[in-house]
């Protein structure tokens, strides 16, 4: 169990190797992952959230918006066998937050974007594996009012500095979780009636471009260009039922690693919160 005090940036190295083997050494295996919101821990516990993950077989399972702490949860709540579990809640109570399930152990973990403005609010994990760095990431909502979609924007941007930063040191990255927009016009049910909304803002879809021109790739989109699936839908009108949602949960993955993902699947099946959970299959070190 690893959990950071909420607001603090924090990094935690284990399992640091001090060199890798060569390229024609390495053998690969298959990694899944996979992201859910889950509006709320305690919640979805209580929706048959065990028997999916038990399910799910996932090798690393990021959560966001979990609303909670793991002192607010009783240890079976939490501790699950050959899972490491890492908890970044929110200064606020009740309020966002992620937490991460790891089946595969990673070299290095980190907690937040090193950057005060953001980390009291719980948005991101991240781990650090031989050939990429795995961020679970949720992103804020501009639905409380332009302020917040200008601070929306900024942890947008702060985020895509350290993607740079990273390709730049040679190392990939794959972002999961969240991204609270919908970019295009085929990732949502009723597009011309939310140009206005939060979520479906020029200027929001534009920061989704802007990661997209900085070598990352929506790879869901990229292996399913026409397929049309939601990951949320709101609990007003029905919505899930008539499938009038948005698709506002991603993985984005460096350039380099395009060819090495096998699949990723919309669970559009699995209830238990206003979104469902993604999962992505990816060729990596063993």
């Amino acid at each position: 169990m690893s959990r950071i005090p909420p607001g603090r940036p924090f990094t935690l190295i284990t399992n640091m190797k001090t060199s890798l083997p060569h390229p024609k050494e390495i053998e690969t295996k298959k990694m899944k992952i996979t992201t859910w919101n889950v509006n709320g821990y305690r919640a979805v516990l209580k929706k048959g959230f065990r028997n999916w993950f038990d399910s799910d077989l996932a090798d690393v399972v990021c959560l966001q918006e979990i609303k909670s702490r793991q002192d607010q949860l009783e240890p079976s709540d939490w501790n699950f066998d050959g899972y490491q579990s890492l908890w970044n809640s929110a200064e606020k109570l009740g309020y966002s937050g992620v937490a991460a399930f790891v089946r595969e152990p990673p070299l290095e973990i980190g907690f937040g974007l090193g950057d005060s403005e953001f980390d009291g609010e719980g948005r991101v994990i991240w781990l650090q594996y031989p050939d990429f760095r795995l961020f679970n990431v949720y992103f804020p909502s501009g639905q409380r009012g332009m302020g917040r979609v200008e601070f929306k924007l900024r942890f947008y941007s702060r985020l895509l500095e350290i993607c740079d930063r990273l390709h730049a040191q040679g190392q990939n990255v794959i972002l999961c979780g969240d991204f609270n927009t919908a970019h295009t016009e085929i990732d949502l049910a009723n597009a011309r009636s939310n140009q206005n909304t939060s979520g479906f803002l020029p200027e929001e879809r534009e920061m989704v471009s802007e990661y997209l021109r900085h070598g990352l790739v929506d790879i869901y989109r990229q292996l399913y260009p026409q397929k049309i699936e939601y990951t949320w839908w709101t609990y007003i009108t029905k919505a899930r039922e008539r499938n009038v949602g948005w698709r506002l949960d991603y993985f984005m993955v460096s350039e380099a690693l395009i060819d090495r993902v096998e699949r990723v699947d919309i669970q559009g099946g699995v209830l238990g919160s206003d979104h469902c959970p993604v999962s992505l299959e990816i060729k990596c070190c063993a």
